[in-house]
Order: structure tokens, then C-alpha cells, then sequence
């Protein structure tokens, strides 16, 4: 048996979706890495290289064993009492499990379980070469690979996501013999297309990485993106500029090439009059150019592009990328100069023309019921309702710009350089563009008060609108994005600081949708017709259960933020109107649980809770908050602990009234020295039912003391 060697496996294909590539390249490394842990087949896996370019997959393992080990086998057969009859002798059943296990009945064996006892079968497998085995892992890793659309070449009856071209296995320095997708396995690698086009050959798989390099193809993703990144700095020198290279355009132009070389290049300076969103939109996305800004942060005439060649006339390449921008950047200044010939309100009649949903109406629709939803809720928190009404209004005006239909992802960026064009208020403009804010996970929500006013309004009106049609989202499938609108809503609320009663905003959302939409979400009866609509109703249900839904996208916000699900269940429990204040309850119930007394108090209000629910299901039971009568008290702890009530009332009023719940759960914890002595020295449930329920009274008041805030026995 040969010592452990690294192993090499690469696949060569057509350039993969860039997009793509880098799940691809990890889902392949650990299908190749799983298939060998569960052939117990010894290997540094945690030591395993993940390898990625345009043209291949690649995954590089120390260590890996020779052969597989022995393999112990156990199959469990039938159970003893039914597999032998009242004489002993195997049933049907006993002897067909022998047989297919290929031995008799006499050698297999017997073992004990909880659940009686089992025939089974036992035998030792010798371990198979490594190299035998390889083809069969690789397979199973291809198979599980995340591609939702394979393609089919030649004649082949396999398919991939692109067509494949060469496989290189290699343990240590032996090929390992086998086929992938038509293809034999051997030590013929590609190097890069135009610059190394004829074959490489791999003499062992520690040297693979190196004999890339010599052929002009950077296989490690890492790697390729740092040279990027250094190239990029180093032409950016000769523009004097400052260059944008983000994460998502570093990883795509790594996944674009295997010999990244920056070219620097430039645009005519008239292009600079268009808003530099739709000229840096259309490097990135469009070219995967990367933009380049003066040190104010204003955008210059130079670009950076990424040859995926090392060219000894660069600036042919350069010509080309500069050719190739021109008619995009004339495009947008045309629209740009067109759209400004009229106003954005000019734009409303049009939106009358755009259906936003069948049973919702038109964009036209939408923005009356947002734009009125907006004036309350400015009145309501001391925004200007006119010009909250008015950025309502021109909410949707530029989806009808030709820049917008260009370039779908600048809606709202257009609005806000439109409405300042033609005067609109800055506070007005700025809202068009903010109230998309939260755009994407991690981003800020809308500043201005105007633009936190829409974001709400907008939102609100399309969770109500949505849930009211029936097409709320299920699983994967949220179509309007649903979720993200709840959160966007719920950050809104919470970081804006904004007092809005969310159950009732709700239900004013959905009294502005027509009965149409109600009926349309209301499933039909199993006789095909529609019940008839109870509008109440279905309004009062639909509002119950979208604050549910909102409440429920923010676990996963407070969990980023270390709250836990204790706390967050706790605040739940009581249900505040405001997520501002569901936000100051939640941070005064986590820093209460920090200090000495939480647990002790904690485990009081569940066995309140407890005692309560209890009592409440038996006749007689007081309701939570009944007087407490002393004439009925016979023990100095039920004296103390009512007296500590009464001051803790009194003490945690103001600061109750002022949302200030850490000053009053701070105060409230004092509580636990005569909680625990009434528990410790008062028997509640009394033979005397005066003295019982006078007892329940006074722990349904200490109940109410925390409940006020959240239920704190969720703690415990």
C-alpha cells in the first residue's frame, strides 16, 4: 500500500457563467470532498483548494490515502420473534435476507435492541484502490452541482451547464484512469486561449498550479482577483483619478478572465452632463468597466476595462473598449436630454396606462392610495403632508422616462434629477430617490422624514395590496418581494424612530383597497363559487395576519444583532402597536436579563403565569388586575410583597408614560427579594377561597407590573 498523495482533479469546459462560477467551484470541491469522507477514504480535506477560471473547475486534496480501508458492513434483517416459527425454524422472510446477503441462515447473527431482538449480517469488505473509485466521486459531485438549466452537445446523451473538453485526474503523479462526460482522464491540461493554446502537460498534481501560470492562466480565483486589483491601482496612476472597483465587479471580471491586464481609457467630457448613475450603470453592469472618480468623488472621463489578454498593442484594446462605449453613453445622453423636455408630473396621465395588478388597478391607482396613505401618516407624525402628498404623487413619474426604460435599476436616482430639474423642493426630489431605500441587504433606510414617509406608505400599500389579492409569498416564491418590503417597512419604523401604530396603518392601507381586491385573494368553496365578502372581516384578518408577517421578518434583523430569541419572543408576546417601541422594549428586556435578579424574576412569572392559567380555567378564578383586599392577608410576605407592588407602581409610572422601560424594569427587579419570600412562605392556593383569590389578585398585579413592558417568564 502506497503512502497518501495529493490528488488532482480538473474539468475543462466552455466558458462558464461568471455569475455562476465561484458556487459552482465550491459546490464541486465539496461534492469531491464528501464523496471521499464517505468512502472513509483518509485525506487533508481541510486542507483541500478550491480552483476556478472561465474555462475550468479544478479542486487540489493532500494527503489522499491509496486505497480505501476496510469497510465494516452491517444489515439489519427481521426481527427474531417473526423471522423463526414456534419450532425454530426460519421463516420465508429469515431465509430470503440470508440469501441475498449470500450466506445461510446459520451465519448471520443475532443482536439486542431496545426494541428486541434482530437478525443481522456482518462482514468486512476490503478497501478499493482510491483510483477505482474517483470516477464514481466525481460524478456524484457533478450530479449535485446547482445548475438549474444543463445543456446537451453533439450527440452525447450527458449534459453540464457548458460543454466539457478535457479531464485532468491526477494522484500524486499516476493518472487515474476513468471517465467523466465522455471524457478519458489524463495529464493534458488547456492553458489560456490565445496566448497558450496549445497543451500543457501535467507532470503530478503539486506542480498543476505552477505549470497554469507558465500558460498564462491565473487557475486560483484569489489570486486573479488580487491581480486585479493591482493592476488597476497601477493604471489608475495614469489617470490621476480614483478608481471604484466593488466586490460584486472585482468577482465577475475575475470569473470574465484567466490573465487580467488593466487598460486605461476615456469618454468624450460632453457625457459628463448625463447623471454619472446611468454612465457608471453602464460601465459596470453593461461593459464590466470600472469607473474612475476625481478625489471629490466626481466622476472623470477616465474608465479602467480588464483584458482577459496580456497584448503587446494595448492600445488597440484600448480603442475598442472606447468604441464600445460611446454608443451607450450617446444613448443615455439622448434620453437624458429628452426626458428633461417635460416635467415628471407630466408623466401621471401615462401611468393610468400601466397595470400595477389586475385587481389593484394601475401605477395611476397605486399612487393615489400611497399618496393619500402618505398625507396621514405625515399629519400623524408632524411631516409635511403636502409635500409628502406631492413626492407620492411623482412616485412612479420616471418608470415612463426613456432613461428608466433603458435602465430599470435607476428608477428613483431619475426621479430625484428630474424633480430638481424642473423645481420641485429638495425635500420632494430627495424622496423619490430615498423612499427605494432599504435597495439591499445592508443598506441604510430613507434619511429625510419626506422620504421615511413614503417608504412607508409605498410598502404598506403594497403588503396590503398583495396579501389582499391572495398572492402572498410561499417557500422560495415571493414574487413581489414581499419580504423585503416588510423588513424595509419594519427598518423604516425602527431606525427612523418613527411612532406609527402599525396594526392600525394596516388597517387604513387596506380601507383604501377596493372590494375587488379583497374578493380576489378569498379562495372559492368546493362548489366553485365565491363566498359572499364580509369586508370587515376579511379586513380585521388581513391586518392580523400582516403584522404578523412584518413582526416575524425581524427575528433574523434582532438576531444580527445578538438579541435572543428569548428576548425577542418576550416583546413579542404583548404585541406594541409601535416598532419603535417594540425596539426600546426588546433593548430594556435584553439589558434587564443581564443583571443578577432577571433569573429568579424570570422563573416568578412563569410560575405566575403558570398558577393564573390555571385558576382561570376553574369557576370563581379572579381576572388578572383585581383589587387585592389586605383584610385577607395572612402572611407578613403577601403584606410585603403588595406593599412593593404599590411602590413600584407609583415609582415606574412616569417613566412607563415616557417609554422609558430599562428604568422600569431596573426598578421592577427590586421586586425579587419579596417575590421570592412570598413564594418561599405563602401557600397561594388556600383552603379559604377569600384568602385565594386575594392571593391570585395580588400575583395577577405583579403579572401586569411586567407584562406592561413584555412577559418576562419567556426569559426563564
Amino acid at each position: 500500500m502506497s503512502a497518501a498523495k495529493s490528488l488532482l482533479i480538473e474539468l475543462g469546459t466552455e466558458e462558464l457563467p461568471p455569475k455562476a462560477l465561484d458556487e459552482l467551484a465550491g459546490a464541486f470541491a465539496r461534492g469531491i470532498c464528501d464523496g471521499l469522507a464517505k468512502r472513509g477514504i483518509d485525506a487533508a480535506l481541510d486542507s483541500a483548494m478550491t480552483y476556478a477560471s472561465p474555462r475550468r473547475l479544478a479542486v487540489h486534496i493532500p494527503g489522499v490515502a491509496s486505497y480505501q480501508p476496510e469497510q465494516a458492513i452491517e444489515r439489519r434483517g427481521p426481527a427474531v420473534n417473526a423471522a423463526l416459527d414456534a419450532q425454530g425454524q426460519p421463516s420465508k422472510a429469515l431465509q430470503g435476507f440470508a440469501q441475498s446477503c449470500g450466506v445461510t441462515v446459520e451465519q448471520l447473527e443475532q443482536v439486542e435492541t431496545d426494541k428486541g431482538a434482530w437478525f443481522v449480517f456482518r462482514a468486512v469488505k476490503p478497501g478499493q484502490p482510491v483510483a477505482a473509485l474517483l470516477p464514481e466521486i466525481v460524478e456524484e459531485a457533478l450530479k449535485g452541482l446547482p445548475i438549474p438549466k444543463p445543456m446537451r452537445w453533439a450527440d452525447h446523451d450527458y449534459s453540464f451547464v457548458r460543454p466539457a473538453h478535457w479531464l485532468v485526474m491526477l494522484h500524486g503523479s499516476d493518472i487515474v484512469d476513468g471517465a467523466v462526460l465522455g471524457l478519458k482522464s489524463g495529464r493534458q491540461s488547456r492553458g489560456h486561449r490565445f496566448m497558450h493554446p496549445q497543451p500543457v502537460h501535467i507532470a503530478d498534481a503539486d506542480g498543476w498550479l505552477d505549470h497554469m501560470r507558465a500558460a498564462k492562466v491565473l487557475a486560483d480565483p484569489r489570486e486573479r482577483r488580487q491581480r486585479i486589483v493591482d493592476e488597476v491601482a497601477r493604471v489608475a496612476t495614469q489617470t490621476g483619478g480614483v478608481p471604484r472597483l466593488d466586490e460584486a465587479l472585482l468577482d465577475e471580471i475575475a470569473n470574465l478572465t484567466e490573465w487580467p491586464v488593466a487598460i486605461a481609457c476615456t469618454f468624450e467630457r460632453e457625457f459628463l452632463a448625463v447623471p454619472p448613475e446611468a454612465l457608471v450603470t453602464t460601465m459596470e453592469a453593461n461593459q464590466k468597466f470600472v469607473p474612475v472618480f476625481d478625489a471629490g468623488g466626481k466622476l472623470t472621463e477616465h474608465f479602467i476595462g480588464i483584458a482577459n489578454i496580456d497584448s503587446k498593442q494595448p492600445s488597440e484594446i484600448r480603442k475598442g473598449y472606447e468604441r464600445v462605449i460611446r454608443p451607450r453613453f450617446a444613448d443615455a445622453k439622448f434620453f437624458w436630454d429628452e426626458d428633461l423636455k417635460a416635467p415628471l408630473a407630466d408623466y401621471q396621465e401615462g401611468l393610468k396606462n400601466v397595470t400595477y395588478q389586475q385587481a389593484l388597478g394601475s401605477l395611476w391607482d397605486k399612487s393615489i392610495r400611497v399618496a393619500e396613505l402618505a398625507r396621514v401618516i405625515a399629519n400623524r407624525i408632524g411631516v409635511d403632508a403636502g409635500q409628502a402628498t406631492r413626492a407620492a404623487a411623482l412616485s412612479k413619474c420616471d418608470l415612463l422616462s426613456r432613461m428608466v426604460g433603458e435602465f430599470p435599476e435607476l428608477q428613483g436616482v431619475m426621479g430625484r434629477y428630474y424633480a430638481t430639474h424642473h423645481g420641485e423642493p429638495a425635500e420632494v426630489a430627495d424622496a423619490l430617490d430615498s423612499y427605494y431605500q432599504p435597495r439591499f441587504a445592508g443598506d441604510a433606510v430613507a434619511t429625510g422624514k419626506v422620504g421615511q414617509v413614503l417608504a412607508i406608505a409605498e410598502r404598506l400599500d403594497t403588503l396590503a395590496g398583495i396579501f389582499a389579492v391572495g398572492m402572498k409569498p410561499s417557500g422560495n416564491k415571493d414574487p413581489f418581494a414581499l419580504r423585503r418590503a416588510a423588513l424595509g417597512l419594519a427598518r423604516t419604523l425602527i431606525e427612523g424612530g418613527i411612532e406609527l401604530d402599525l396594526k392600525g396603518s394596516l388597517r387604513e392601507a387596506l380601507e383604501l383597497l377596493p372590494e375587488n381586491a379583497l374578493a380576489a385573494g378569498i379562495k372559492p368553496s368546493k362548489d366553485g363559487k365565491a363566498p359572499p365578502l364580509d369586508a370587515g372581516k376579511r379586513r380585521a384578518e388581513l391586518a392580523a395576519e400582516l403584522y404578523d408577517f412584518v413582526l416575524e421578518r425581524l427575528r433574523g434583523y434582532y438576531a444580527e444583532q445578538g438579541f435572543t430569541g428569548e428576548q425577542f419572543e418576550a416583546v413579542l408576546a404583548v404585541q406594541p402597536a409601535s416598532l419603535a417601541d417594540f425596539d426600546r422594549r426588546l433593548r430594556a428586556v435584553a439589558e434587564f436579563g443581564r443583571r443578577p435578579e432577571a433569573a429568579s424574576l424570570a422563573a416568578a412569572n412563569k410560575r405566575v403565569a403558570n398558577i393564573l392559567r390555571k385558576q382561570a380555567e376553574e369557576a370563581g378564578a379572579p381576572p388578572v388586575g383585581s383589587a387585592v383586599d389586605p383584610k385577607h392577608f395572612e402572611q407578613d410576605a403577601e403584606r410585603h410583597l403588595a406593599d412593593a407592588l404599590v411602590a413600584a407602581t407609583a415609582d415606574t409610572a412616569a417613566p412607563l408614560q415616557a417609554g422609558d422601560y430599562t428604568a422600569v424594569l431596573t426598578r421592577l427587579a427590586q421586586l425579587q427579594v419579596p417575590v421570592d419570600a412570598f413564594f418561599d412562605d405563602v401557600l397561594v392556593n388556600a383552603d379559604d377561597p377569600a384568602v385565594r383569590a386575594n392571593r391570585l389578585a395580588l400575583l395577577g398585579q405583579l403579572k401586569a407590573q411586567f407584562a406592561a413592558i413584555a412577559d418576562i417568564a419567556k426569559l426563564g
